[in-house]
């Protein structure tokens, strides 16, 4: 039975979610046993070789003649700002305690998503558009309280990190729906990786970093690079196929909430509940603005409507 091409975005998107969430809990495993550097050296090393195995068996090695010189730009563009936005990504995962914390701030990804895109088309926010900008700003404020600003300040470890993050990564999500018809998936996939795992060689080089590491961390980067930057990936471009960015982003903005459960198995350990209640803030604030844009709102006679972004 052939899947119409919405339900298709859908399942591709909520699988991003359930990989996403687990590369939150393997990647912080990992990060405890390595330097920033043997991380992305072991992580993306091992992801680019289950790209190579999926681009083999599938015949999509093929698909790299058909590129133009103009996609070469894209990709180039595309490699750096997934450079910027995923080395600050796990820079924020190592530094913070709780990686359930940094999952739900994650959320503003979709948050500046509909920012740029509405931007790039000199659109406004409607009053319910505003509401859910609010909300999840409010929500990402609480979630990163530390709970005692005269000896911890007022924002967890690794907030900084994460939030300069969602910006580059946001900036990626565009270019990729953007293009996504005329490059693969599975290249936009690997061209992540490599420009990730070629930055890992130079700094491993030049800061003298060691090539052996424990069987522990050897395994939860193996593990977490199949999740992370393979199947996510790879899902997600594939969702932005079959369904609009912001479609995509809504299911996946849920994944804080199996971080959590993740997190509470794996570490025994879990946020304080004003954060997951800031957490779930986040998540309806992104319900909102979404839905608000999906539908369009009218407001002093303008239609505001939905535009791939």
């Amino acid at each position: 039975m052939k899947i119409p091409d919405r339900p298709k975005g859908y399942i591709f998107a909520f699988i991003a979610t359930i990989a996403m969430a687990n590369v939150y809990v393997f990647s912080k495993a990992a990060l405890n046993e390595l330097t920033i550097y043997q991380f992305g050296f072991f992580w993306f090393g091992m992801a680019i070789v289950w790209n190579l195995i999926f681009w083999i068996q599938s015949g999509r090695f093929k698909l790299v003649k058909h590129l133009r010189r103009k996609d070469y730009t894209v990709l180039l563009i595309h490699g750096v700002l997934e450079v910027a936005g995923t080395t600050l990504f796990f820079l924020a995962i190592e530094t913070a305690t709780l990686p359930a914390i940094m999952s739900f701030l994650q959320n503003l990804v979709p948050l500046f998503v509909i920012i740029m895109g509405v931007s790039m088309l000199g659109e406004k926010f409607t009053g319910i558009q505003v509401a859910g900008v609010v909300i999840t700003m409010s929500g990402a404020a609480v979630t990163s309280f530390t709970g005692n600003v005269a000896e911890n300040g007022f924002f967890v470890a690794g907030t900084g990190y994460m939030i300069a993050s969602t910006v580059f990564l946001a900036a990626t999500t565009i270019i990729s729906k953007r293009f996504i018809k005329k490059i693969d998936p599975g290249i936009f996939t690997l061209n992540r990786s490599l420009f990730l795992f070629l930055l890992a060689i130079v700094l491993m080089v030049t800061r003298g970093e060691s090539f052996n590491i424990p069987g522990s961390a050897w395994f939860n980067a193996m593990v977490g690079s199949l999740l992370g930057p393979f199947l996510t990936s790879l899902s997600t471009y594939t969702a932005l196929k079959y369904i609009d960015a912001s479609k995509s982003t809504i299911v996946q903005s849920s994944k804080g909430l199996f971080v959590t459960i993740g997190a509470w198995i794996y570490f025994n350990s879990i946020p304080e509940g004003f954060q997951v209640i800031g957490g779930l803030l986040t998540i309806i604030g992104i319900v909102v603005l979404i839905t608000a844009r999906e539908h369009g709102v009218e407001k002093k006679g303008t239609v505001i409507t939905e535009r791939p972004l």
